[in-house]
């Protein structure tokens, strides 16, 4: 649902775009996360999930986290500072109707960012992956050639941004919703 939605605001523009002559510009971001999140238990995003449950089985002294699936799928993840960038680098040198894709370059296995979230958060127990539990697509990279061409580069590293977005929701800068 949330991609039809997404394909449908860049259908809008490029109608707006070439009916009115607005120079309306779409941007489409990969997996973005960082300060602010939604961290909500049934309804949130991976790596929001991941921060929550890992944060909790920490402070709780649980010994084992429970991550949905096998762990194997890949996916690209992009801090909100660097969309934001991004946004800001496509308004001002892009006019062209086709979109530009939006991510860090950077593909990480879902076991692998399991493990660095609880590295980040000091977490010590065990990741248990359940395999009963859908894994979603096998692979999730988005192809930002265009925008790399024009001299936009993602700046913030994985570990760094889960630092920020893990120190944010330590303030309770966050949504649960």
């Amino acid at each position: 649902m949330v991609r039809h939605r997404q394909i449908t605001g860049l259908k809008l523009c490029q109608a707006y775009r070439r009916q009115y002559g607005a120079d309306f510009i779409s941007l489409m971001p990969t997996n973005v996360y960082g300060p602010g999140d939604n961290y909500h238990p049934d309804n949130s995003h991976v790596l929001p999930a991941l921060i929550r449950r890992v944060h909790e089985s920490k402070h709780n002294r649980t010994p084992t986290v429970t991550v949905w699936g096998t762990g194997t799928p890949r996916r690209e993840f992009l801090f909100v500072d660097d969309l934001a960038d991004a946004c800001v680098f496509a308004l001002e040198r892009y006019t062209g109707e086709s979109h530009l894709n939006v991510g860090s370059g950077d593909e990480v296995t879902i076991a692998d960012v399991a493990k660095l979230v609880a590295e980040v958060i000091g977490y010590k127990g065990k990741l248990v992956f359940d395999k009963s539990r859908p894994d979603g697509t096998p692979r999730k990279l988005l192809d930002s050639s265009k925008l790399i061409k024009m001299g936009w580069r993602a700046r913030t590293a994985l570990r760094k941004g889960l630092e920020l977005t893990y120190s944010d929701f330590l303030t309770g800068n966050c949504r649960v919703q």
